[in-house]
């Protein structure tokens, strides 16, 4: 098994792009631990991996992506993302834990934390939505990407309209929250949510303005209408 984790990580090494090392910088608020390979490659390298995996139990696969996650490098992260995401069909209630400790444990930035769980948790929650109620737990944590989570997890389901008093709910948790990396998390999670709930956002946005840090707001507000952008930024 762990043939594969070597095979990936030489192959990373042998596409690091010194502009995409370079410009790493500008994207994440904080140094992380990465190559500088170029998502797409990253992708293509996760993919090129499957059919070897195809002949392991979804443990096994979970085990080789913890491998990845361990190393804190952002890159590996991303192949973790992808293998644990291929498995999406056997998925069961508990795996919500495993992604929990996951989370909780290893992210360190927002691309892992974001590509995590817009995929893996987001398809795990709307699988089994009786997994809401520990999803939302995650916004009063004290780890950031955590809280984050709570939020980018339901993106997706989002997008379509589904669990919008999860949305609220976690939004509301949030609100107060001085990490503008949540406050960016759950302000894109009403910005989607808007898409499909619209005056629902908005009102929810007037309602809380006087408290809601401006970043947030921003976000929740982008894809509103100029008369209601105007109401919203209003002093």
């Amino acid at each position: 098994m762990h043939d594969i984790i070597q095979k990936v990580r030489t192959q990373l090494k042998e596409s690091i792009d010194e502009k995409t090392q370079a410009s790493g910088k500008r994207f994440f608020k904080d140094k992380i631990n990465a190559y500088g390979v170029k998502m797409p490659v990253v992708e293509k390298i996760a993919k090129g991996c499957l059919r070897e995996l195809s002949v392991l139990g979804k443990q096994e696969v979970f085990e080789l992506a913890e491998c990845l996650w361990r190393s804190g490098n952002l890159e590996e992260s991303i192949v973790a993302c992808n293998w644990v995401y291929s498995r999406r069909k056997d998925y069961h209630p508990g795996d919500f834990a495993i992604f929990q400790k996951w989370i909780g444990s290893y992210v360190n930035n927002w691309a892992s934390c974001d590509t995590f769980c817009n995929h893996s948790v987001g398809t795990l929650v709307e699988m089994f939505p009786e997994l809401l109620d520990e999803l939302e737990k995650l916004a009063s944590s004290d780890n950031r990407w955590m809280k984050r989570a709570a939020s980018v997890t339901l993106i997706v389901p989002a997008r379509r309209g589904l669990f919008f008093s999860a949305v609220l709910k976690t939004a509301s948790k949030l609100l107060l929250d001085k990490d503008d990396l949540v406050q960016k998390g759950y302000g894109w999670l009403l910005k989607v949510a808007s898409q499909q709930h619209q005056e629902e956002v908005f009102e929810f946005v007037m309602n809380n303005k006087a408290i809601m840090p401006r970043t947030a707001l921003r976000y929740a507000i982008e894809k509103m209408p100029k008369e209601k952008k105007l109401l919203a930024m209003a002093k």
